[in-house]
């Protein structure tokens, strides 16, 4: 009898490389990884985020929080399209929840989550219409450190620069909330052109 290989999707959530690491966390959990795609499909939108947070990691669906209420408001697509497999791709820069750190803040996405899967992913998914980078660890990754000088509010402020294929975002935490409030001109400008352009990457 031959042994069917395991799909890219079994392997990821097998994948217990971390497990160390998070044992000495504040919250000495084991690995989950959150890994939402197809890639026996051609999906319109890929989401890179940072690493699931706690609720993510408890419930095993990426933006299953808040954040992803925020998200899905900015994207203008409700949860079935948003969690469509064949749509729209949710690749994380890390797959697991990384822990807290002694403070109760999220610890920072494993780099080796990343060297180990990332460029096995991008290749099985081939190129995608549309690229959202939310947050600083995706948008260096994807853009490199000279295009996010600055940090993610310059970043996302040269959003026009990266369009029609990236589009640049803060992350949707309600810890950004302050953020959204003093750049008035990302729900008057950015948003607008967000929702059209992922309209059209979904048609």
């Amino acid at each position: 009898m031959t042994d069917i290989p395991l799909s890219l999707l079994e392997r990821i959530g097998a994948c217990r490389l971390c497990a160390a690491d998070f044992a000495c966390t504040a919250t000495a959990h084991a690995p989950r990884p959150v890994a939402w795609f197809d890639t026996a499909a051609t999906p319109g939108v890929m989401i890179v985020g940072q690493a699931p947070g706690m609720r993510v990691h408890l419930a095993g669906r990426p933006f299953a929080d808040p954040s992803g209420d925020r998200l899905r408001d900015w994207l203008g697509i409700g949860p079935e399209t948003f969690y469509d497999r064949a749509r729209v791709a949710i690749v994380p820069m890390a797959f697991c929840f990384p822990g807290y750190d002694a403070a109760g803040s999220d610890l920072p996405p494993p780099p080796r989550c990343a060297a180990t899967w990332r460029a096995e992913v991008m290749a099985a998914l081939g190129p995608v219409p549309l690229v959202l980078l939310v947050g600083g660890h995706a948008q260096r990754w994807h853009l490199g450190v000279a295009a996010t000088r600055g940090g993610v509010g310059a970043t996302v402020a040269r959003w026009q620069g990266h369009t029609p294929g990236v589009f640049p975002l803060p992350h949707p935490s309600w810890r950004n909330t302050g953020w959204l409030k003093r750049n008035p001109w990302f729900a008057a400008e950015v948003l607008p052109a967000l929702r059209a352009r992922v309209q059209e990457a979904l048609a």
